[in-house]
């Protein structure tokens, strides 16, 4: 079974929803080496619609364009990318295709068929993973900054996502790279539990 890794950039506050004022000035060699990462993980692209037309819009025309980021232009448009959409699509770049079924079901397929999946940005279908349980590893780029506006990746629910930190990277930017794989609740505690560990009163 392959692995479904998700990969975001996110704020300070939680915000995964990229605006370019607050992503692109701490974007250097240190943050294109973990999206290379990333990217070298997978051979399918889970995406959603929205982010996908957000790429197929771009790294074509770069890919064509030649210049110095052609040549991941041409790892994207090499992969194979399952879109996630209710309304049919029609597709202009190569290799992709729409998700037939449920997601649940058809990512669990799909896992069985390919080597690695990654899900780049795709807020609501990495929040559809994490519930169903279907997301691996979350890779986080979070920056030192507050959006205080956009969509925040962790939606609204009744019982938390408890998650093992696997790595972690502190870039000279101030970016944190953390990696997370789903992780067992701990055990109960309240204060009572924790008392022996409140700093003692000078």
């Amino acid at each position: 079974m392959s692995k479904v890794i998700s990969t975001l950039f996110v704020s300070a506050d939680g915000v995964a929803e990229i605006d370019p004022a607050w992503h692109f000035p701490y974007f250097d060699e240190n943050m294109g080496r973990a999206v290379s990462e990333d990217y070298d993980t997978a051979d399918t692209l889970l995406i959603g619609r929205v982010t996908y037309d957000s790429f197929a819009g771009a790294w074509p025309g770069r890919e064509a364009a030649g210049g110095e980021d052609a040549p991941f232009a041409k790892q994207l448009g090499d992969l194979r990318k399952v879109v996630v959409s209710r309304q049919p699509l029609e597709f202009g770049w190569r290799g992709s295709e729409l998700l037939r079924g449920g997601l649940v079901e058809a990512v669990t397929a799909l896992k069985t068929e390919a080597q690695g999946i990654l899900v780049p940005g795709s807020i609501s279908v990495v929040q559809q993973l994490l519930a169903a349980g279907l997301l691996d590893e979350l890779r986080l780029l979070v920056h030192p900054v507050a959006a205080r506006k956009g969509r925040k990746l962790f939606d609204e629910g009744d019982a938390p996502y408890h998650l093992t930190v696997t790595a972690t990277e502190v870039f000279p930017t101030g970016v944190i790279r953390v990696i997370y794989a789903p992780g067992p609740a701990p055990a109960p505690a309240g204060y009572d539990d924790i008392q022996e560990h409140v700093p003692e009163g000078k």
